[in-house]
This record gives structure tokens, C-alpha cells and sequence, in this order.
């Protein structure tokens, strides 16, 4: 889950080394991409270029609480215009989420994705990773169907573990 059953994410899932490891991974790469909801409130937040995936805009927009950031619905502009439009012709994308983001960018394709998991938090009723109904199975299942293959199991702590999933091949 990576929300409550409210669509918060709740601070049983603000766990310290998942964090640090979310903070240092962030400062490597050159875009975010994330729903209005999913953001991050971290030191070097602001000077994030960042991609808002959203329906309420045509295709780019400025948005008009960060100069750093552009308004994006796919439908409209590619992944590549938008990146573009924040002044990344090449680089990293993180893709922060929510579930219909992770679910686009499936279909994009991830060259990694950082799966971690707290097995002692339990969210009944909470929103899960690719979101409810669109894709069957465990987290593990869709990446499998997505062609991802898991790495080794690490543990940041005793509270999180830790997966990269990379394209198989």
C-alpha cells in the first residue's frame, strides 16, 4: 500500500532509512515525475525540476506555484516534450507516483525501479502500489508481467527492505 484508505500516506510509511535513501536517490537525478498528490518536502525540494502529471490541462502549462515545474497530461505532450519543457534534453526521470503514474510509466517502461517495503506497517483498506483494480497481483507479480526482474533483497534498516527491478535481458 502506498496510502491510506483515506489516499494520505501516513507517517507509519515516513520511515527514516527508507527517507535517506529516497532524499540521496532524489539528489542524483535530473526530473521528477508525480501526481499533484505525491510530492516530496525534502532540503533540495525546490530546486527539483518537476513534471505534475495531470488531466487538467491540455498538454504543458506552467504550473503557478513553482517555476521549476510544468503541468503534464501525457495524452497531449511526450514524455520527451515535457521533460524539454523544464530544460532536460537527457538524464534521469524519478517518477515519485502515485498509482497512475507508476501504471503510465509501466507502459513508458522503467530502466529501474526501487521497490521498498515496510513489512511491519499494515494499512487495511489502504491504496495499493499500481492502485485498485487496474492490474492484478502483488507489486512483484506486475513488474514480472512487465518484463522486470528482481535484484537482491536489502534491508535499509529493520523496518525496510529494499529491491531494485530492472528490465530482464
Amino acid at each position: 500500500m502506498v496510502a491510506d484508505e483515506t489516499g494520505s500516506m501516513p507517517k507509519s510509511l515516513t520511515l527514516e532509512a527508507d527517507q535517506r535513501f529516497f532524499e540521496k536517490s532524489l539528489d542524483r537525478v535530473d526530473v521528477v515525475a508525480h501526481s499533484r498528490l505525491s510530492q516530496e518536502d525534502l532540503p533540495n525540494s525546490p530546486k527539483r525540476r518537476r513534471l505534475i502529471l495531470t488531466r487538467k490541462v491540455p498538454d504543458l502549462a506552467p504550473d503557478p506555484d513553482n517555476a521549476n515545474a510544468r503541468l503534464w497530461n501525457p495524452a497531449g505532450a511526450s514524455l520527451e516534450e515535457a521533460c524539454a519543457s523544464v530544460g532536460c534534453l537527457s538524464g534521469t526521470v524519478a517518477v515519485l507516483g502515485g498509482p497512475q503514474i507508476y501504471r503510465y510509466f509501466l507502459g513508458v517502461g522503467y530502466d529501474c525501479f526501487y521497490f521498498s517495503r515496510a513489512p511491519k506497517v499494515h494499512l487495511p483498506g489502504g491504496v495499493p502500489l499500481f492502485g485498485r483494480g487496474q492490474l492484478g497481483g502483488t507489486p512483484e507479480e506486475v513488474f514480472s508481467d512487465a518484463g522486470l526482474k528482481p535484484g537482491s533483497i536489502q534491508w535499509l534498516d529493520d523496518q525496510v527492505t529494499l529491491v531494485e527491478w530492472t528490465p530482464q535481458g
